[in-house]
């Protein structure tokens, strides 16, 4: 189970099957560092990671333990790319910080999997590719639209008819895909614990239940205050993402919240394994309230879908995850749910996440749209970068300002309307 979190999301099948965590006690001393991380997320671990192994002296400050928010409840699927395609990148940005974004966002996988790899970090990866599956003709053609742009530079994609997708997955029910072998899958609160392990191993101090209550300045320090200690800091980073507070004032109303839920199975016999994704991968759809699934190593099934804010929406809403299942796999009608749990994504008004230079030595990075695993750790690495000196304009991601989404306090209705109206475009084939 989650800790500390509302029993309808906290029945994590991550949390059941996660590594031992190593000890994160609560800061109750005064302390000092280089930089200062707030949230041991993807996002701050990898900083962390990045910034020890250039000999900065790092501390992470957690409200938590370690992956305890998005980054350890996600769907684990490392998601190569941003929202948007690449022409729009160039587009929005111009072409040198363009080129930049998408070498960076392209590459976010290969970041993910060399970190695992180079830190024997224990959390079932599979770099087999990230399978869009499309569920009608107009998703087939966004998808050869975004296979022709991200070949242009460079990336390799293999299109899948209808024949080759179901073969992948076990299931008739798409009309083709998209394969982008950049991609893969993960246990991602085992990533996140081994990303923990990784910093404190090369220096970093990470201090779990310590919530920053207040950033104030100490003459040319940043002073930060815990329910029990003190950390004087020349750099602050903050890596909050869809569990961003007030702490920043200004910062929250730049996301929305946006919960998103999963269920799984008890493990499934061989027969049925065999029958459902082969290769081990973890697809996704093309609708606007899209569908994404998997299996763990135990052989569980893993369906994710969008979330609920409320208990009894949240109920309804994992239910039909169950239900969505049983369409794509008849075989899997009689099968045992023993996990149902659930975590807040942030979105952004212009689908890009956000660089944002808060000024007196403090930046965030935030608004992954859902894919965090490869681009919060990238991210990481920007801010990492950032906190060592490196110039804006050579960073890979551009600096933006920061600016809130009008009627943020109704944002939860706004949600649900979006929601209610994506739901009925998906049934008319919009």
């Amino acid at each position: 189970m989650i800790q500390n979190e509302a029993p309808v999301i906290a029945n994590s099948l991550w949390s059941a099957t996660a590594n031992l965590a190593s000890a994160c006690p609560a800061l109750t001393d005064e302390v000092e560092a280089d930089v200062a991380i707030i949230g041991a997320g993807f996002t701050g671990l990898s900083a962390a990671l990045h910034l020890v192994q250039v000999g900065q002296k790092v501390v992470v400050l957690e409200a938590e333990t370690p992956g305890w928010g998005a980054s350890g409840r996600n769907g684990g699927q490392v998601n190569p790319g941003l929202i948007e395609n690449p022409d729009h990148a160039i587009s929005k940005f111009g072409l040198q910080m363009g080129l930049r974004m998408i070498a960076m966002s392209g590459n976010a996988g290969k970041l993910v999997f060399d970190l695992i790899s180079r830190n024997d970090i224990q959390c079932d990866a599979h770099n087999v590719g990230w399978l869009r599956a499309a569920h009608n003709t107009a998703g087939m053609l966004n998808l050869e639209k975004k296979a022709r742009q991200w070949e242009a530079h460079g990336a390799p994609m293999q299109r899948l008819n209808a024949s080759e997708a179901a073969q992948l997955m076990g299931t008739e029910a798409y009309i083709g895909g998209l394969l982008d072998p950049r991609g893969g899958n993960i246990h991602p609160l085992n990533y996140a614990l081994g990303l923990a392990d990784a910093a404190v191993a090369a220096g970093a101090q990470i201090y779990g239940q310590s919530k920053v209550q207040a950033i104030t300045s100490d003459g040319p320090l940043n002073l930060l205050t815990t329910a029990h200690g003190k950390l004087r800091t020349r750099k602050v980073l903050v890596c909050t993402n869809g569990y961003t507070g007030d702490l920043i004032p200004g910062l929250r109303q730049t996301v929305v919240p946006i919960r998103s839920v999963q269920v799984a199975t008890a493990p499934l016999s061989d027969n049925l394994r065999a029958t459902i994704l082969p290769g081990l991968h973890a697809p996704s759809d093309t609708r606007r309230l899209l569908s994404y699934f998997r299996t763990d190593a135990a052989g569980r099934f893993i369906m994710g879908a969008r979330g609920a804010y409320k208990p009894g929406a949240t109920r309804a809403r994992l239910a039909q995850a169950r239900a969505v299942t049983t369409q794509l796999f008849p075989q899997l009608a009689d099968v045992q749910w023993d996990y149902e749990w659930g975590g807040y994504i942030a979105a952004t008004a212009d689908h890009y996440p956000h660089l944002h230079d808060l000024g007196n030595g403090i930046a965030a990075g935030l608004g992954y749209n859902g894919r965090g695993v490869g681009m919060a750790t990238a991210m990481g690495k920007v801010l990492a970068d950032w906190a060592i000196g490196v110039p804006k304009e050579d960073l890979d991601f551009p600096v933006s300002k920061m600016r809130g989404i009008p009627f943020h306090n109704l944002h939860r209705l706004g949600v649900e309307a979006t929601v209610a109206r994506y739901k009925l475009m998906d049934r008319l084939g919009l």
